[in-house]
């Protein structure tokens, strides 16, 4: 059993195909196939099934995978413990991110900063919703992922709080008013946005004794968006997780203060904070810096 075997079984379980692994690493698909091959014959069960359309990972090979990238991650922290020690600014950081509040607020701020102290450093990133994210913390897929707080599975570094926003048509009446209540939005068609939002909003409407009618779950903030602002519904939906110029990309929008307020916190999260790799370290420190200088004067 090799390191570049388990690399190669990762990363076609990852990317679920020969051909997106082979090009990913710039080696033959044969020799992603001789790899895997090689890899079930010396442990002598199968990992992955192929067909003509696709593949997917056996439940050992499930079983497997967590330990292999368990692994793999070790050999990259000790790989990054002696560029270290060397003097050198090297290795991988794999970050999970979620929605535009990660993905389009704090991730590019944060990288920006990351790449000025350790530019020999390779980044990379998968998008995926708040679950989703977890999950890749918890198998290992990914090193660092951006999380709603409090989250008590993960060691997690705080960075931003803000707000719940309620985003109503401009033609209803409620976007005459300064706030609006869950009673406000109770009898109104509802689109719940699918990136973690359900677990902060609907509580609130479980306190107020009232039932939330959802007609939509969905993931994308523009397309919510885009059929609020046909009237096919109103959302409640993260203030960092709006574009900055709302109104003008949305003429027939508006955001509304929801009461009372619904907060939301959101951070970074690792499997273990004291075992990660030096550039791991390296990137949570650096997010928490940009985070007080400006992403949340609170922090």
């Amino acid at each position: 059993m090799t390191f570049t075997q388990l690399e190669i079984f990762s990363l076609v379980a990852e990317l679920q195909g020969f051909t997106a692994a082979a090009l990913r690493l710039g080696i033959s698909q044969s020799a992603i196939s001789h790899a895997i091959k090689s890899l079930e014959k010396e442990l002598g069960v199968p990992l992955i099934v192929r067909d003509q359309a696709s593949i997917e990972v056996t439940e050992v090979g499930k079983r497997l995978l967590t330990r292999a990238r368990e692994i793999l991650g070790l050999a990259e922290a000790m790989q990054q413990e002696v560029s270290a020690a060397r003097g050198l600014r090297q290795g991988l950081v794999r970050i999970g991110s979620f929605g535009p509040t990660s993905s389009l607020k704090l991730l590019p701020a944060i990288l920006h900063a990351f790449r000025e102290k350790y530019p020999g450093v390779e980044v990379q990133i998968d998008e995926g919703s708040d679950n989703e994210v977890k999950q890749w913390i918890q198998d290992r897929r990914v090193d660092i992922g951006f999380l709603v707080l409090p989250n008590e599975s993960f060691d997690t570094v705080p960075l931003v709080e803000d707000e719940m926003i309620a985003i109503v048509p401009t033609s209803h009446p409620l976007s005459e008013m300064a706030s609006v209540t869950a009673a406000d939005l109770q009898a109104l068609p509802f689109i719940m946005s699918d990136t973690g939002c359900g677990a902060l909003v609907e509580p609130a409407f479980v306190r107020a004794g009232l039932t939330l009618r959802v007609r939509y779950r969905i993931s994308q903030v523009m397309t919510i968006l885009g059929m609020v602002q046909a009237g096919d519904g109103v959302a409640v939906m993260p203030e960092l997780a709006l574009p900055g110029d709302l109104e003008c990309a949305y003429p027939h929008l508006k955001a509304v203060a929801f009461r009372p307020a619904i907060r939301r916190r959101v951070g970074l999260g690792v499997r273990n904070l004291q075992r990660a790799a030096p550039a791991v370290q390296a990137f949570l420190e650096t997010a928490r810096q940009v985070s007080r200088r400006g992403l949340s004067p609170d922090l």
